[in-house]
């Protein structure tokens, strides 16, 4: 048995910025790169074609949004630009510590994150009331190219947790994402319809009793 945790809603709280496209533009401002007219709706437009499921990163997603309105800034200045939009004020969710300890009395633990901001989610464990060796294996679908619940994202942190994805119990937020894991034999908790954070360490247990 293997124990895999959402990040962003199950384990820690990092509100995203209210307007991304607004914040992303400040933060190319601040690198010499202004936005131009029809920015917004460039930003809100898809313009890299990806396969169902395949997890488009957001720096790539932001230069080819600036590509069509006809500018093209290097895309380390980009990247930059996303990142910092994005930097995270954490809060580390009540009961998070207690089942990330009792999750490893059952196995290898690790992360499977949904994110497409590069960095983001080393940066939020730095500032979270985790250390990254608390954790056997971190996987963002930025990293692996994949989003929840697409299977080869539950395989991706399998891999690396050097366990079959039938072995996973992941616990997450959503039952669209989190509880996809059923579909490739593992066992969900979906921290929904009354479920909390408290009840981990216990459900846990069972299951690996």
């Amino acid at each position: 048995m293997a124990v895999t945790f959402d990040l962003f809603g199950t384990l820690i709280e990092a509100p995203k910025p209210a307007d991304p496209a607004r914040a992303i533009a400040v933060e190319l401002d601040a690198r010499g790169v202004e936005t131009p007219e029809g920015w917004t709706e460039a930003y809100r437009t898809p313009h890299v074609d990806a396969p169902d499921g395949a997890e488009v990163p957001l720096p790539a997603h932001v230069a080819a949004a600036l590509r069509s309105l006809g500018v093209e800034p290097p895309a380390n200045v980009v990247r930059r630009a996303v990142v910092a939009a994005f930097d995270p004020d954490v809060h580390t969710r009540e009961g998070a510590v207690e089942a990330v300890r009792a999750a490893r009395d059952c196995g290898p633990v690790g992360i499977l994150s949904n994110c497409s901001v590069p960095e983001l989610v080393s940066r939020s464990l730095i500032r979270s009331a985790f250390s990254r060796e608390e954790f056997d294996a971190v996987v963002s679908s930025v990293g692996c190219g994949w989003r929840k619940p697409h299977p080869k994202a539950f395989e991706a942190i399998a891999s690396r947790l050097d366990r079959p994805v039938s072995e996973l119990v992941h616990v997450g937020d959503s039952l669209e994402a989190d509880g996809g894991i059923e579909a490739c034999g593992g066992q969900a908790i979906v921290l929904v319809d009354g479920t909390a954070m408290a009840e981990v360490p216990a459900l846990l247990e069972a299951g690996n009793g």
